[in-house]
């Protein structure tokens, strides 16, 4: 018998379940109570179990290779953290693996075995979900852990990210400087963290001019693309809806704008559209569009310091967790009031 079928069978037990059990943890934790969960979570660290004899690997990697984990690259937010990673690991002498996990937890947790097979010194990643069993899965495989663009108060390690919160509050409060009579909040899954946050933060802004944050007239999005904010904005202007309009991504804030002018409404003069992530598209089309910038090289940069300097300093290392501020990014669909 291989020694990891001996320690799934010594982990199941320790927290009095099945083998079967304690491979759902591993693999598929959301099939599994989170009571039980817990248990199994336990006993894998009462005993120290690794779910992959190269697993341990990752701990004492010594390597000059980081990995680099992300939910998709094509969105342009997650290709510049990776460019900035790249070059900043260049500098420090360090190659970058870049795993794309899909937004797939299989995936995701495969990404992390094979790092550990190929002895990284240890990963950056953006993880699906900051959910503490989720993490604490994560760290079995590797120890030398930063997140980016994510934070956890349960998370044993380094993060950094950005204040999406405060994004959303300077986003709205922007547009309620030009005294619209309503404000649109175009989102995307609540499912995802930073949907959740720049909500709160237009919440918060609506709240901070006297007004009631109910009132915000909110239309969610699955998928957060020009195709998407075009659809919603047609469904905006047909219906008479607010014509100051806050778009969670740059990507919805230009199909918006495409929206509402194909009904014949026209931003700035009758429409303020602000979106968020100053991507290159957002100065690209005919009327440059306001936004909320993100630090995404620094964000990138300082996640690779933490990580090398915890390479550095071992068992010694201090972990922070550091809140970038993003800024707003005036242009021609938002301008400022006179």
């Amino acid at each position: 018998m291989a020694r990891g079928e001996l320690g799934v069978a010594a982990v199941a037990r320790r927290a009095g379940v099945s083998t079967a059990t304690v491979s759902n943890v591993i693999n598929r934790p959301e099939v599994v109570s989170a009571a039980t969960r817990s248990k199994v979570l336990a006993a894998i660290k009462e005993l120290d179990f690794v779910p992959n004899r190269a697993a341990a690997t990752l701990r004492q990697g010594s390597n000059r290779l980081v990995g680099l984990v992300v939910p998709e690259i094509l969105n342009p937010f997650y290709a510049a953290i990776a460019s900035s990673v790249a070059d900043a690991a260049d500098r420090a002498g360090y190659a970058i693996a870049l795993c794309v996990s899909h937004d797939d937890p299989a995936r995701e947790l495969r990404h992390f075995e094979t790092l550990a097979e190929q002895r990284a010194a240890g990963a950056l990643v953006v993880p699906l979900s900051a959910d503490p069993s989720r993490l604490s899965q994560l760290r079995m495989v590797g120890a030398r852990l930063v997140l980016v663009d994510r934070v956890s108060a349960e998370h044993e390690g380094c993060s950094v990210a950005i204040d999406d919160v405060e994004g959303g509050r300077i986003a709205v409060e922007h547009l309620l400087a030009g005294a619209p009579r309503s404000i649109a909040l175009v989102n995307g899954p609540r499912s995802i963290p930073q949907c959740v946050n720049r909500r709160v933060g237009a919440r918060t802004a609506m709240a901070a001019a006297g007004l009631d944050p109910d009132s915000l007239v909110e239309f969610e999005v699955t998928d957060m693309t020009v195709d998407e904010g075009r659809r919603v904005g047609i469904e905006i202007a047909r219906a008479g809806g607010p014509r100051a309009v806050f778009c969670i991504n740059d990507q919805l804030a230009v199909g918006v704008m495409r929206g509402l002018g194909e009904e014949g409404v026209s931003t700035p003069a009758e429409a303020l559209v602000v979106g968020y992530g100053d991507l290159d598209l957002a100065t690209e089309g005919a009327l440059p569009l306001t936004t909320v910038g993100q630090p995404k090289r620094e964000l990138g940069e300082l996640a690779l310091s933490r990580l090398l300097a915890e390479l550095r300093e071992g068992d010694s290392h201090h972990h922070t967790a550091t809140m970038l501020q993003p800024y707003l990014v005036v242009r021609d669909s938002a301008p400022a009031a006179a």
